[in-house]
């Protein structure tokens, strides 16, 4: 349940962004309660002088806690884990079990997303001048390179989820990217294990309440 005091805390971020996205899903499982305050990436608003006195590199999303301002989603993330640690763990304990968590993390977050936001696609059509079916095939690429690595990675850690059956940031990392995977037509049946995650994952109230169709900028 969300925190009923909310201290001043807002995230900047857009809705179908796979870095606000995963940090929506962290504030939900914290119990964090939150207002959005939304940055239209197709609008260029991040590149707004306003949004870039927040962060200068122009990205969503940021989070400001009280008188904690941070960017960075797995930042953001790592930090509202240690800042709320009587809430549901996004990391285990062990450290063993704590790094591969973080892997998982960041193949995600550092490997598969970056070569395909929004910024990177604009970027091959506008600068390039690819084709939409040049542009869509590139995401699907790296997406798809990225998943085959993963799937095999997963294989000795998952139950219902990425690690067992406790949830962790590698769940909140992965839900994001597989909904994107979704939106480009990547062909889910490949990677049967990172499809049936996903689904348990979709049905919990704070992977469910984080859905992009689920918030207040979606289009």
């Amino acid at each position: 349940m969300a925190d009923a005091a909310n201290v001043g805390r807002t995230l900047y971020g857009y809705f179908r962004s796979s870095a606000a996205y995963r940090v929506r899903i962290a504030l939900n499982l914290k119990g964090l309660a939150y207002r959005q305050a939304p940055v239209s990436l197709v609008k260029a608003e991040q590149r707004s002088a306003d949004f870039l006195a927040l962060n200068p590199q122009g990205l969503v999303p940021a989070l400001q806690d009280g008188k904690v301002l941070l960017t960075q989603s797995l930042a953001i993330c790592e930090y509202l884990d240690e800042a709320y640690p009587d809430t549901v763990p996004l990391l285990p304990a062990d450290p063993v079990q704590r790094a591969r968590v973080r892997a998982v993390a960041q193949a995600i977050a550092c490997d598969i997303h970056p070569v395909n936001n929004l910024r990177i696609l604009n970027y091959l059509k506008n600068e390039l001048a690819v084709s939409d079916d040049v542009r869509n095939a590139w995401y699907r690429h790296w997406v798809e390179e990225g998943f085959i690595a993963l799937e095999q990675q997963l294989a000795a850690s998952a139950g219902q989820y990425c690690f067992g059956d406790s949830i962790t940031l590698a769940d909140a990392c992965l839900l994001p990217q597989v909904f994107n995977a979704q939106r480009f037509q990547v062909d889910m049946a490949a990677f049967p294990l990172l499809g049936r995650l996903a689904a348990n994952l979709e049905i919990l109230p704070a992977f469910a309440d984080a859905h992009p169709s689920k918030q207040p900028d979606a289009t």
